[in-house]
């Protein structure tokens, strides 16, 4: 009988590693995202709350 040495199969690891790069890029991407509109979200905040105010200005009249 001969014997055979086995190698790793290391096919698995590197699937993995690719799946972590791949996630970690994406939330890197979604975050910046987010930073890069935050003064628009801002500024619509401010809108509705301004716009809130008026209208309970008013109720507050009748």
């Amino acid at each position: 009988m001969t014997e055979a040495t086995k190698e790793k199969d290391y096919s698995v690891l590197y699937i993995a590693l690719a799946a972590i790069i791949f996630v970690s890029v994406l939330l890197v991407v979604k975050s910046s995202e987010t930073d890069k509109f935050a003064p628009i979200k801002e500024q619509l905040d401010e809108e509705n709350r301004l716009m809130n105010i008026r209208v309970l200005n008013n109720y507050g009249e009748n």
